[in-house]
């Protein structure tokens, strides 16, 4: 399969996921809203250009966005981590260029504690601007802060989980 057809697929999967199924969810608690779609950002390949990047962040937040009915939430969130991602990488990846063979961030390119820093960086920050830009039109400051910390630990558990019962193949760079 073509990696082109494998993004794709993970695209629909993890955007219908989250549109048909996390936010139809009732509420756990008001302080708890599950985020995954943002995972399809995580996994993309590691030597992609960055306007590339954004621009595939903001077209995956933009479409979220036209289905919660929210004013460019999401695609300002993406864009953030769209455009950390990339210097977050290169302080976790070895400096030759000889050691590192994979092409995509998962558990088994960047070993198991890198990873977990990488994936709790990027989804604070999704999840610290997110919500503060949802803040700032309403709601306290304590509410801002747990909401924050609870729907990080529960995004983080389901990136967790996703990467415990599906495993991604190696991918080697050619």
């Amino acid at each position: 399969m073509s990696d082109f057809i494998r993004y794709g697929l993970r695209y629909l999967i993890l955007l219908l996921t989250q549109v048909y199924l996390l936010n139809k969810i009732p509420h756990l608690h008001r302080f708890i809203t599950p985020y995954l779609y943002y995972l399809f950002i995580l996994w993309l390949p590691f030597h992609m250009p960055r306007q590339l990047l954004i621009f595939i962040g903001f077209i995956t937040g933009l479409i979220l966005d036209y289905f919660t009915v929210t004013p460019g939430l999401h695609a300002a969130a993406c864009c953030l981590i769209a455009y950390v991602r990339p210097f977050l990488l290169d302080l976790l990846l070895p400096k030759e260029v000889s050691e590192m063979n994979y092409k995509e961030p998962s558990p088994t390119s960047l070993n198991w504690g890198p990873y977990l820093f990488y994936a709790m960086v990027l989804t604070l920050l999704h999840h610290g601007y997110l919500l503060f830009l949802e803040w700032l039109s309403f709601g306290r400051f304590l509410d801002f802060v747990i909401k924050v910390i609870s729907t990080t630990f529960i995004s983080l558990m389901m990136i967790l989980a996703v990467e415990l019962l599906f495993p991604r193949k190696k991918k080697v760079r050619a």
